[in-house]
């Protein structure tokens, strides 16, 4: 079935039927975007523990706002 198809069927519809439609392409789309997880791999992940640098820009950070607030 085409585009070309589906347009006059879809035209049709109920506004709460169009709303569905749409719901249900924008979940197939987003499904086809994420990358998907193999069973049994082993996948790296980020985390910021011991991360120093994080931390020393973090506490500057913090410093400059406390700094700015009692001025």
């Amino acid at each position: 079935m085409t585009t070309a198809d589906l347009f006059p069927t879809l035209k049709g519809l109920s506004r709460a039927e169009k709303l569905k439609v749409m719901q249900f392409l924008i979940a197939e789309l987003a499904q086809e975007e994420e990358p998907t997880l193999q069973a049994g791999a082993t996948y790296s992940l980020w985390s910021p523990l011991n991360s120093h640098e994080a931390a020393h820009k973090l506490s500057q950070l913090l410093e400059s706002d406390q700094r700015a607030k009692n001025a």
